[in-house]
């Protein structure tokens, strides 16, 4: 059994693409959905509004036999509909991302007078500058989030994981938009942090408020906001692979197709689109990887110990100054200025800790570097970036996470080369490769870390170091310890604890408002214009005090319409269907289930009981459905 959508739609009876944006244009003024009391009289006002339009019946009842004829014509599945969809989300999570890049160059240009890397920008600069800036972006991005926390509902979360894996879908906008200015300021000014956190934010953002402008269900809204994360992720490191299984292992914990699909196709758009943007290139350029033979494939199984041990405690030293910064007692602006003020302070010794570290990494992947050098630059680094995520800026770690891997894996391999000096390969070829065994032991994503590393080189010959490496380096950073870069994964492990509640869940827990109730009196001109605004199969048909008469099906009056009968004189209680499965608030979810499955639509009315039968709101099947495998996982 596959998860279906909140909609009566079936692969041939109401293609959900051909009634949202392909086929069929949405109405500008959209139905208010009935609360389950509303007085008789207001739902008479909203369905009547266009009785005296003959124009506008007309319009209403070609547009409704076009969409049914295209729904016929082209019988695109929900599977079909999503990568139509997510081809969409590809596209704009791409211009998205490109924006904010944009944006960077703006405020850098207005900070500084320069643009580019933000290292060359701080060697550039006197070292007076150097200190004040970091902490002046930290200032104004502090503002920007204080902005954002004011108008943000605090049950409402902005992480755009958490909106796919426990959440809704939704990702608030006016809240996602203010961060995303705050983390302009950060990075703009030297901030120790990566933009990909930000990008993929926005792209994300992009796909939830595409799903809801088509009235996606929670399922496909989820989907599409992954869609928008895998376009965010290619679109930073032109690695589409990567990309898509950084959202598949990751955000959504598991690989299946019916997600996978949709989430690949999203990340090859994005990376499409962004290659005809000049000057757009790969952040890291990989030299050509040497052929790893003999014993020095078990230097690189040593290598992912190291990476496997050091990721843990980088994490926590993360962690930690979080919890000193939020103990300081200061507003959330000084408190970022504070974390810009320690940046600019070790960036008059070492401007490499300035930005994301890309323009650093690649000097290390093409030119040597002594261990002196490495080594401060490695301190420095991590302090500088634990003092900007640690005082609450706006920001990704995962690029950062990049730069440690591959200092370490460089010293390593300068280590190795000290002792074994005719036997191994140079220490950029150890660096390239700490790079994805350092970020698959702080993500717990040892497949994407792989990928994203293969994407990069695009060599064969870096494939089994770095498979050995990853895969050691992510099982001994989860012996050591529970901690990952993202906490989503701390929620997978409450998943046991989901499971039990869902045993006892009942329907009551999943009900959710009708969106598509008439009155037995609605005209057929009433209800063409209800089943234009919303994609289903039936309208759901209640008497004054709201009990629940039936159904009319879109059949019948599309029939009717395409055959051109008359039916000015026809209503509701022409076409009502009053046998019509319904379901209760105390129902169990195994016998609501057994009801799905006996009827093919996807939702059904819930009443208050069958002696008192007032419609009290829908179930959706793809909601029982969640509901069901958070239960039979396995299954």
């Amino acid at each position: 059994m596959t998860k279906a959508s909140q909609h009566d739609t079936t692969d041939h009876d109401m293609a959900h693409g051909a009634a949202h944006g392909v086929n069929a244009p949405r109405k500008s003024t959209p139905l208010p959905a009935p609360a389950q009391d509303a007085a008789p009289a207001a739902h008479d006002a909203i369905l009547a509004r266009d009785t005296h339009e003959p124009t506008t019946y007309s319009v209403l009842s070609f547009l409704l036999r076009l969409r049914t004829r295209a729904a016929r014509l082209f019988r695109l599945s929900d599977a079909h509909t999503m990568l139509v969809w997510s081809v969409i989300v590809g596209v704009t999570g791409a211009l998205a991302t490109a924006a904010f890049r944009e944006g960077i160059a703006l405020l850098q240009r207005l900070f500084t007078g320069t643009e580019g890397s933000l290292v060359e920008m701080a060697r550039g600069l006197p070292w007076t500058t150097r200190i004040w800036l970091p902490a002046v972006g930290g200032l104004i991005a502090g503002v920007m989030l204080v902005l954002a926390r004011r108008g943000q509902d605090k049950k409402a979360s902005t992480d755009y994981m958490e909106a796919v894996a426990i959440g809704d879908g939704v990702v608030p906008v006016q809240a996602s938009l203010w961060r995303t200015v705050s983390s302009l300021f950060t990075i703009s000014t030297g901030g120790s942090i990566g933009r990909e956190g930000p990008m993929v934010q926005l792209a994300a953002l992009c796909g939830s408020l595409i799903g809801r402008v088509v009235n996606f269900d929670p399922p496909r809204l989820r989907l599409l906001v992954a869609c928008g994360a895998a376009a965010g992720i290619t679109s930073a490191y032109s690695a589409p692979i990567a990309g898509a299984f950084f959202v598949t292992e990751i955000v959504l914990g598991s690989i299946a197709m019916e997600s996978f699909g949709p989430v690949v196709v999203a990340s090859v758009v994005a990376n499409i689109t962004m290659r005809e943007f000049a000057g757009y290139h790969a952040p890291y350029e990989m030299p050509p990887f040497p052929a790893i033979t003999g014993l020095e494939v078990l230097l690189f199984v040593g290598l992912g110990l190291l990476c496997g041990a050091a990721a843990p405690q980088f994490l926590r030293l993360i962690n930690l100054s979080k919890t000193t910064f939020r103990h300081i007692k200061l507003p959330l602006p000084f408190r970022l200025a504070l974390g810009g003020l320690v940046v600019g302070i070790l960036s008059v010794w070492t401007p490499e800790v300035w930005g994301n570290g890309y323009s650093v990494v690649n000097s290390i992947l093409h030119s040597p570097w002594t261990w002196t050098a490495l080594v401060m630059v490695l301190v420095f680094k991590i302090i500088a970036t634990a003092a900007t995520v640690g005082s609450g800026a706006i920001g990704g770690v995962f690029t950062p996470t990049l730069f440690v891997g591959a200092v370490l894996g460089s010293l390593y391999g300068l280590g190795m080369h000290v002792l074994w000096p005719t036997g191994i390969s140079g220490a950029f070829a150890y660096a390239m490769v700490g790079m994805g065994a350092f970020l698959a032991g702080a993500t717990q994503a040892p497949l994407m870390a792989i990928m994203l590393i293969f994407e990069m080189t695009l060599s064969y010959q870096v494939v089994l170091p770095l498979m050995l490496s990853c895969v050691v380096a992510y099982f001994v950073a989860r012996a050591i310890g529970t901690a990952s870069m993202y906490d989503i994964t701390l929620h997978r492990n409450r998943e046991e604890q989901d499971r039990m509640r869902a045993r006892s869940t009942q329907m009551r827990e999943l009900i959710r408002p009708p969106q598509t109730v008439v009155p037995p009196t609605a005209t057929v001109q009433d209800m063409t214009r209800v089943f234009l605004e919303y994609p289903v199969k039936y309208l759901y048909v209640t008497d004054e005090a709201g009990c629940f008469l039936g159904v009319v099906a879109l059949k019948d009056i599309t029939s009717d319409l395409i055959d051109r009968r008359d039916t000015s004189t026809r209503t509701a209680a022409d076409y009502l269907q009053p046998h019509f499965d319904v379901l209760t608030p105390d129902m169990s979810l195994g016998v609501a289930l057994q009801h799905f499955l006996a009827h093919q639509g996807e939702r059904l009315p819930v009443i208050e009981s069958l002696a008192k039968p007032k419609l009290t709101g829908v179930v959706y099947k793809s909601s029982l459905l969640d509901a069901y495998f958070r239960m039979n996982p396995t299954r």
